[in-house]
C-alpha cells in the first residue's frame, strides 16, 4: 500500500491530498486510515511530524454525513496554536467538498459571545477547539457535543501535563455510546491509562517504531558554549548561513524576551512566541510567520507542540529543556515530511545528565565546534571518561606484566618484558580497530535499512 487511492476515499479528499503535494501515505497513515475509516476506537502513538493529523482527519472526513447539520466529530487539543493548525488543515480538506461541511475552531481568548450567537442558529458538522472552550459551551447549552459519534485527543500528553485531562473526560463523558474514540500522542503516559481504561474497549493500539526518538532526516548537532555568551553564539549560529527558517527554543518567557532583544539590537527582524502573549498578538504573529514575513522565531516551548510551521530548516535550542521530553518535541520542529532540518543544541558542563539521558532514549548527537564563522565535527564530550574507563580496563595479562617489571628482576628479563607490553598493546589496538570497523558498519547497515 504506497498510493492514497488504495484507502478508497471519497473522491474530493483524494484530490484535496493531491492538491496539496502528498503522493505517499506516511506509515502511520497507511497503518490507521483503513481503521479509522472502519470505525474502530485506535490509539496511534508516533513521533513528531509523522503525518498524524492527516491520519484521522482524511478517514473521519471520510465518514460525515454532509446532509446532517448536527456535531459529528470533536476533535480536543491542549493549545490554541495547535487547534488552529488542525482547523486549517480540516478547512483545506472540506473546501473540496461537493456539499458544504461546516467546520468550526473553538480555543481560549476568542469571543465565546460571538460564537454563543452563532451556535444559537447552527451546530457545525467538525468541532475543534481546546478543552476548556469547548466544555464552557457544552455547558452553556449552546455546542450540542453529544450528537458526536468520533472524538479525537491530539497531544494527549499534553493534555495531560497542562492539567485540561478533566476538561476532555467531560467531553468524552457527553458522547453516545458506542462512539468512536482517537487518542494521538507522541508518547502515552502511565497517568493517561486510567482514561484510556474508562473509555475504549479493545482499542487498535498502533506503535510507530522508530530507531530514533528523533527522524533521522534530522543532523542533531551539540555545541559547547565553554564560558561564551550564548547569546553571541546563537547570533553567530543565524547569520553564518542562510536558513529558510529557524526557530530558536529557550527554557523561560524571560530568556525568550532578552534573547529576541539582543537579536532586534544586531538587525535580526525577529518573531517572538509565547504564553504571555494576547491571543489575537499570537495568532497575529503564527500568520505573519506562516506567509514568511519572518525568517527567526525565538519561542518557548510553547512552540514545541502544537504548532506545525512548513519549512523550518534549523532549530537551535538556547540550552536544553527542563524537561527533557521536550527535547524530542523542540527537535521535531524541523525534518518533516522527509526533509533535511539541523538542529544545533548548546550545553554546559552541568548538562551531562541530560544528555546521557537522550542518547540512552536513542538521540544521537554529533559533536561540533564553531571555528572561523563555521561549524566544523570535533572529539567527542565523553573523550577523556573514555580514556580512563579503558585505563581501568587493562586486561589481566597486561596488568601483570606492569607488576613484573616494577619488580627487582635479571637484567636479561626487562628488554623481554618490555618487548612483551609492546606487543600486548599493539594487539589492543589492532582489535579496538576491529571493533570500531564493525561498529561502523553495521551503523551504516542499520541506517540504510
Amino acid at each position: 500500500m504506497n498510493k492514497f487511492e488504495t484507502f478508497e476515499l471519497k473522491p474530493f479528499l483524494l484530490k484535496a491530498v493531491e492538491k496539496k503535494g502528498f503522493t505517499r501515505p506516511t506509515e502511520i497513515q497507511k497503518r490507521l486510515i483503513p481503521k479509522i475509516r472502519e470505525g474502530l476506537s485506535v490509539i496511534g502513538q508516533s513521533q513528531t511530524g509523522s503525518g498524524k493529523t492527516h491520519a484521522y482527519l482524511l478517514p473521519l472526513f471520510d465518514r460525515l454525513d454532509p446532509q446532517k447539520k448536527e456535531v459529528q466529530v470533536v476533535i480536543a487539543a491542549p493549545s490554541r496554536e495547535l487547534a488552529d493548525q488542525i482547523y486549517q488543515d480540516a478547512q483545506y480538506l472540506a473546501s473540496f467538498a461537493p456539499e458544504a461541511i461546516q467546520v468550526s475552531n473553538y480555543t481560549g481568548g476568542t469571543d465565546k459571545k460571538r460564537q454563543l450567537g452563532k451556535l444559537a442558529h447552527q451546530q457545525p458538522q467538525v468541532v475543534i477547539g481546546t478543552p476548556g472552550r469547548l466544555v464552557d459551551l457544552s455547558q452553556e447549552g449552546a455546542l450540542k457535543l453529544y450528537t458526536a459519534k468520533a472524538l479525537v485527543v491530539d497531544e494527549a500528553d499534553m493534555a495531560l501535563d497542562m492539567g485540561f485531562l478533566p476538561d476532555v473526560d467531560k467531553i468524552a463523558s457527553q458522547l453516545p455510546q458506542g462512539a468512536q474514540f482517537l487518542i494521538f500522542s507522541a508518547t502515552i503516559p502511565q497517568k493517561i491509562q486510567p482514561f484510556l481504561k474508562k473509555y475504549f474497549d479493545h482499542p487498535t493500539v498502533e506503535m510507530i517504531d522508530t530507531k530514533s526518538a528523533v527522524a533521522d532526516t534530522v543532523e542533531n548537532k551539540l555545541l559547547s558554549i565553554k564560558g561564551q555568551s550564548r547569546n553571541q553564539v546563537i547570533y553567530r549560529l543565524l547569520t553564518m548561513g542562510e536558513p529558510y527558517l529557524a526557530i530558536v527554543f529557550s527554557n523561560t518567557k524571560k530568556q525568550a524576551d532578552a534573547l529576541t532583544d539582543f537579536l532586534k539590537e544586531q538587525g535580526l527582524k525577529v518573531a517572538k512566541i509565547h504564553g504571555d502573549l494576547p491571543p489575537r498578538e499570537r495568532k497575529r504573529l503564527m500568520r505573519e510567520v506562516k506567509n514568511m514575513q519572518y525568517q527567526f522565531i525565538v519561542a518557548t516551548d510553547l512552540a514545541a507542540r502544537g504548532i506545525d510551521i512548513e519549512g523550518v530548516s534549523l532549530v537551535i535550542n538556547e540550552e536544553l529543556p527542563n524537561d527533557p521530553e521536550f527535547f524530542v518535541h523542540r527537535v521535531g520542529r524541523t525534518g518533516r515530511n522527509g526533509l533535511h532540518g539541523e538542529a544545533i543544541t548548546l550545553y554546559g558542563p552541568d548538562d551531562e545528565e541530560t544528555l546521557s539521558w537522550l542518547e540512552k532514549k536513542g538521540v544521537h548527537f554529533i559533536p561540533v565546534a564553531l571555528k572561523d564563522g563555521a561549524l566544523i565535527e570535533t572529539h567527542d564530550r565523553k573523550r577523556r571518561v573514555n580514556r580512563k574507563k579503558k585505563k581501568d580496563e587493562l586486561d589481566p595479562e597486561l596488568i601483570g606484566l606492569m607488576k613484573k617489571k616494577k619488580k627487582k628482576i635479571k637484567p636479561g628479563y626487562k628488554k623481554k618484558i618490555n618487548r612483551a607490553i609492546a606487543d600486548k598493546n599493539k594487539q589492543n589496538r589492532r582489535q579496538e580497530r576491529v571493533r570500531s570497523e564493525r561498529q561502523r558498519r553495521k551503523a551504516k547497515k542499520d541506517s540504510n535499512s
